[in-house]
């Protein structure tokens, strides 16, 4: 009787799950019998795992086997395994020492010929294995970069089951031939999933709009709207962009990625941790380390956003968005169970989605845009134009949006029709991403150096009874914005939110904290009604 034992990792959401692949062979009818609750693709391993062995100059053992995943009642899915069941048969077959395998993570799927394919989620793979103790793990030679993001841990990058025999057997290694000069590598397809390129919304762009000549400037008037994306990005509040076609609310939407400051390490694995899991990690950047922009088609479904799916749970929209900003264009034309299923992340900065396979969560803590058209024709309460919808249409179109989702939208703003004068005017425009992004960057410093030690990074993210109890704004700055609450104008959610808005508009300031004008300019960002406050920061006022 011949046993051996290796580990891989089997992903729940973004987290991982350290699992023993046992191997045991003994004397009978040739067979071999895969165990764990092993899912349809994982089931197929069995297939792939032998003609690799075989391809790769092995010989299969013709007795009985039988491979056990352990823990036996967490579910397992994916080709990830290969690799591992693989070296535990060698293992147990004494082609390979099983001393060797036992504290060995390895991940990847094989191919027939015995190459090694990446998987998705190699990175929180690797994450998990090194929170468990492991130090030395082998993935697919393509994947070796994003594994090395985990810092502490020896990683092993291996193009075929060949090189991997060679290298744990002590042996010469073998050299791979390479592919030809201006080929594809086809190795690299298992690092996407169909369908998720840049035509669907669902990718990291961030700061590189700057590279596409994307630039705030480019943005012809609207300082209103101008000042409401700067004061977004410094706190991380949700935005409302409200007008007619062609105004700019999608320019400013997808200005705004390149406001915010670069991630910090941290937050970087994060992000690349939820895109590795959904498939959307590019070849050649193994870390995402700008704020990533996801903007789905108004057609798209609750599990799309949120996540979900059959079976296991994909991330959707929100997680892909984590740390960025989530753009929803004609958010009207949205569904409304997929909009008011916004909610919860909005307020936890976390999904959870329970389907039977378990219980998964995702990250999402994100900068929601919302776009809307005024009504259907667009040209709903403009000076110079008629609207031709009627009134119970516009109400319909406008109730669109529920209450309780616009009461979690801390900045609303009405983008106007640019003029021809706007249009031909040849003078300095407003101020550049650059310029814009120096001062958000600025004000996050200040923040950053308030909240330190409480867990919480921006304005946006303190608790209301923290906010009320910690940070005071000046005496009698909170004066109009309490009368509103009484007038039934505000909730007390949306006394907080115009405090937290006031905060972030002091920081760009540079005040110690929110005096009058400060919180008058909250609150009519907040609301979206005029108070007498020019709508600027008033520092460059």
């Amino acid at each position: 009787m011949g046993f051996a034992r290796t580990c891989s990792v089997a992903l729940v959401g973004v987290e991982g799950v350290v699992v023993e692949v046992q191997a045991d062979l003994e004397p009978g009818v040739a067979a071999f019998t895969l165990v764990g609750l092993p899912d349809k693709s994982l089931s197929e391993s069995r297939d792939r795992v032998r003609a690799a062995v075989v391809n790769s100059g092995g010989e299969w053992p013709q007795k009985k086997l039988t491979v056990g995943l352990s823990p036996a009642s967490v579910p397992k899915s994916g080709s990830g395994f290969d690799l591992a069941i693989a070296s535990a048969v060698l293992g147990a077959a004494e082609r390979i020492d099983p001393r060797v395998l036992a504290d060995i993570v390895m991940i990847g799927e094989l191919g027939l010929d015995g190459r090694v394919r990446p998987v998705r989620g190699i990175l929180p793979a690797v994450l998990a294995a090194a929170e468990a103790g492991y130090e030395q793990v082998v993935v697919p030679e393509c994947a070796a970069a994003e594994a090395s993001l985990v810092p502490g841990i020896s990683v092993l990058g291996v193009r075929s089951l060949r090189q991997l025999i060679a290298v744990l057997a002590d042996e010469p290694v073998p050299e791979e031939e390479p592919d030809e000069a201006g080929r594809p590598d086809p190795l690299l397809a298992g690092l996407r999933m169909p369908g998720t390129g840049a035509a669907t919304g669902m990718h990291s762009m961030g700061a590189a709009q700057q590279d596409q000549g994307h630039d705030l400037a480019d943005v012809v008037g609207q300082s209103a709207a101008r000042t409401a994306v700067e004061v977004a990005a410094a706190g991380g509040h949700h935005l409302f962009l409200e007008g007619p076609p062609g105004a700019g609310k999608t320019m400013l939407a997808e200005r705004l990625p390149a406001v915010l400051p670069r991630l910090s390490r941290e937050e970087s694995l994060e992000v690349t941790a939820v895109h590795s899991v959904a498939g959307l990690l590019p070849p050649g950047k193994p870390l995402i380390d700008v704020p990533p922009y996801c903007a789905p088609h108004h057609s798209a479904t609750m599990q799309s956003l949120v996540g979900g799916g059959a079976g296991f749970a994909r991330p959707g929209a929100v997680s892909l968005a984590h740390r960025g900003v989530l753009f929803l264009d004609e958010t009207p034309e949205f569904g409304s169970h997929a909009l008011d299923a916004l909610r919860q992340p909005l307020e936890a900065g976390h999904v959870v989605i329970a389907r039977s396979a378990g219980v998964v969560r995702f990250p999402a803590r994100f900068l929601m845009v919302l776009a809307a058209n005024p009504c259907p024709c667009g040209r709903f309460s403009q000076r110079d134009a008629a609207c031709e919808c009627p009134t119970s249409v516009v109400r319909r179109y406008q109730a669109r949006l529920s209450g309780p989702l616009l009461d979690r939208v801390d900045l609303r703003v009405v983008v106007d029709p640019v003029g021809r004068a706007e249009l031909a005017h040849r003078g300095p425009g407003g101020d550049s991403t650059a310029t814009v992004a120096d001062r958000v960057r600025d004000a996050r410093e200040r923040a950053a150096a308030r909240l330190a030690g409480t867990g919480w990074r921006t304005n946006s993210e303190i608790p209301g009874r923290e906010l009320r109890n910690r940070w005071h704004a000046a005496i009698g700055a909170m004066d109009e914005a309490e009368r509103n609450l009484e007038r039934g104008m505000l909730t007390a959610r949306g006394l907080d939110r115009v405090l937290r808005v006031a905060w972030t508009v002091a920081d760009l300031a540079g005040h110690d904290r929110p005096d009058v004008r400060d919180v008058t300019l909250a609150l009519q960002l907040r609301t979206g009604v005029p108070h007498g406050v020019p709508m600027a920061i008033g520092a460059r006022t």
